[in-house]
């Protein structure tokens, strides 16, 4: 194992952001897709959940690839679904959605557990994902269009928690469960060897010092 490469990996999983998600409310253009998940790894975005138009199976294939492939991505068939589920575990999520109730996006306090819901390309936010949200933000535009291209605007609003969380000290310390935290250094590590064991349901091995798997009888290495 690349011992530039090992440090690599461990310092971006030491910025990871377990508290900070996205959810994309039907975002279907794979470009699109990838330029946000682009983003969620840049300002340390550690899972992102996406809402997949019925049957569209190159969202599924770039979430999995480029970019996807350091981002933890959820696939859901509803947008209540990836809303309810975040807010269960603790989470406001703020649609960026033109509402009445709609404030600027730099008044969010972006330090607490928040997920920023994006919506599709043509159409926005789903009134379904509009009231499940806990609140709606807008960027205060000074031109003649209305709104920005939902990978642009995603950047806009995550690269604004980014410098909020980065003034209260959040990427200054290891942040994701530790559990998380050795199954996602394994996985970028050893992605052939994490599929071997997730297909025979083998847990990973663990890793010597230097990132390589400590030999196990149980575990097929070559």
């Amino acid at each position: 194992m690349s011992a530039n490469r090992l440090a690599r990996c461990r310092a971006t999983l030491d910025r990871r952001q377990p508290d900070l998600k996205i959810i994309l409310d039907g975002v279907h253009k794979p470009h699109n897709v990838g330029a946000i998940l682009r983003t969620c790894d840049a300002v340390g975005v550690h899972e992102a959940h996406a809402v997949v138009p019925e049957g569209n199976l190159s969202i599924h294939r770039h979430c999995s690839a480029g970019a996807g492939q350091w981002i933890e991505t959820r696939l859901h068939d509803e947008v209540t679904e990836a809303v309810s589920g975040l807010q269960a575990d603790g989470m406001a999520v703020y649609a960026a959605h033109l509402s009445d109730e709609a404030v600027d996006f730099r008044a969010i306090d972006y330090t607490k557990p928040t997920a920023v819901l994006m919506g599709a390309e043509l159409w926005g936010v789903s009134e379904a994902g509009a009231r499940a949200a806990d609140g709606h933000i807008t960027i205060p535009m000074a031109g003649l269009v209305e709104s920005l291209n939902v990978s642009v605007a995603a950047a806009v609003i995550l690269f604004e928690a980014q410098r909020q969380r980065e003034a209260a000290g959040f990427y200054d310390r290891r942040r994701l469960d530790p559990e998380v935290y050795r199954r996602t250094l394994f996985e970028w590590l050893h992605p052939r060897l994490a599929a071997w064991c997730q297909q025979r349901g083998e847990d990973y091995p663990a890793l010597d010092e230097d990132g390589d798997p400590i030999r196990s009888s149980s575990v097929g290495m070559s």
